[in-house]
């Protein structure tokens, strides 16, 4: 199946409301051309460097989204384009994405990262930490930023129940959170292998890469 293919089955099987960011880390500019060909729009990188050379080669009407860790110094790479940073695991980060926001003058989209796996190796927010930054926005707000969701990655495990259970909870504080900061209104969770329990949870985008794009290259 080509990657026009692959897209196309994908979108014929998610919810319209439910937006896909095609995770295109690794992948050449050739195949991120491929499917922005058959009408893909927004693409997932998870290094800061390798998406600003993408951005800087194919269409500017892309939408690109940093989906990865993200370190604080290098925000400034991606602040003059990128319209969506997934991964806000830190409220320092946000001081620095809102210092090179304003740098661009520019309003940056912020998704907060909340940890729901039962694997350390993921990065995240706990519910505390994610309540005192809701609460910071609301009292004290980074004018320059706008956090518009919550993401978060489940477990890496054949059991649906414990995935059913990780996106149900991040479901309900993402209900609590958006009840209190009407700017949110994306649940980014679900990727290639548990997109279909992330949509039944109620995520509105999903994160797809070797589904679209073939096994990733290292």
């Amino acid at each position: 199946m080509s990657i026009a293919d692959n897209l196309s089955t994908i979108l014929n099987e998610i919810p319209k409301d439910v937006s896909l960011v095609a995770v295109s880390k690794t992948k050449p500019i050739e195949d991120l051309q491929a499917a922005y060909d058959a009408g893909q729009r927004i693409f997932g990188e998870n290094k800061i460097q390798e998406m600003t050379t993408k951005w800087e080669t194919l269409p500017k009407d892309i939408q690109w989204h940093m989906i990865g860790n993200v370190q604080s110094n290098k925000v400034k790479y991606m602040a003059p384009y990128v319209a969506l940073i997934h991964g806000v695991d830190r409220a320092k980060l946000l001081t620095e994405i809102n210092k090179q926001a304003i740098k661009n003058d520019r309003i940056i989209d912020c998704l907060l990262q909340v940890h729901i796996a039962q694997e350390s190796t993921k990065f995240g927010l706990n519910e505390t930490e994610l309540n005192e930054i809701i609460e910071r926005q609301l009292t004290n707000p980074f004018p320059n930023i706008r956090i518009v969701g919550l993401m978060g990655m489940a477990t890496f495990t054949t059991d649906s129940n414990q995935i059913k259970q990780e996106f149900a909870f991040l479901k309900s504080l993402y209900n609590k959170s958006s009840a209190q900061l009407n700017s949110i209104n994306t649940l980014s969770m679900g990727m290639s292998g548990d997109y279909g329990l992330a949509i039944e949870a109620g995520s509105n985008m999903i994160r797809v890469g070797s589904k679209i794009f073939g096994e990733r290259n290292y």
